[in-house]
């Protein structure tokens, strides 16, 4: 399988789970410049994904699979044995439910906002005032719980990588401590780490093309 990514964007996710499952060999990892739109050998992305955004996960038979929750889950079902996600039933439920809560409450309605240049008048405010109702049902849930289900999964490397996001963004995370703690253990993680070094270290070399470009 073909992983389209953008460095330290949200398909660093799948890149976590990869490793977590230690399959990070059973992938290609291609680049994508998400404001050109074109992949690092030259190709262009928007053939891939009209939407031109990532992740996109190119499967066996040349089938193409979009939206980071879907993608998620087909990594923690193909690979059963790394328990990065629960079989169909109420956990499965409950990993959706955070899978959308970290999409929809936190990823697209507090992060982007703050993080796209072009954001319009009012959207960056409107953002940080939804942002301590969702913290603090993220606080809630982590001041008892180390990960969001009983172990780590998916989800988890979802929402590290949108935590991730926080310092560019301007969010401080000090007033949830919880989630704060919660950060700096993920960070910690082998896979988490491993993914964030890789990711980090193509983010600068991409600023730095851009600089000068």
């Amino acid at each position: 399988m073909e992983l389209y990514f953008g460095p330290l964007a949200c398909s660093m996710a799948t890149r976590i789970a990869l490793y977590e499952a230690g399959a990070g060999a059973d992938a290609k990892f291609t680049y994508v410049d998400t404001r050109t739109k074109r992949t690092g050998e030259g190709g262009d992305y928007l053939a891939i994904n009209p939407l031109g955004q990532v992740p996109a996960l190119r499967l066996e038979g040349n089938d193409l699979l979009f939206e980071n929750q879907a993608i998620l889950q087909y990594v923690a079902d193909r690979y059963p044995s790394a328990h990065l996600g629960p079989p169909p039933g109420r956990e499965r439920a409950r990993l959706q439910q955070w899978l959308s809560f970290v999409a929809t409450e936190l990823h697209k309605a507090v992060y982007i906002p703050l993080l796209v240049r072009d954001a319009p008048e009012g959207a960056r405010e409107f953002a940080r005032k939804l942002a301590p109702a969702r913290f603090a049902v993220l606080e809630r849930h982590l001041e008892h719980n180390d990960y969001l289900l009983g172990g780590f999964s998916i989800a988890d490397a979802y929402l590290t990588t949108v935590l991730n996001w926080s310092r560019a963004s301007g969010i401080d995370l000090a007033p949830w401590p919880s989630v704060l703690a919660y950060y700096q253990r993920m960070l910690k993680r082998p896979s988490v780490a491993k993914a964030l070094a890789e990711e980090l270290a193509l983010y600068q070399e991409q600023e730095a093309r851009r600089k000068a470009a």
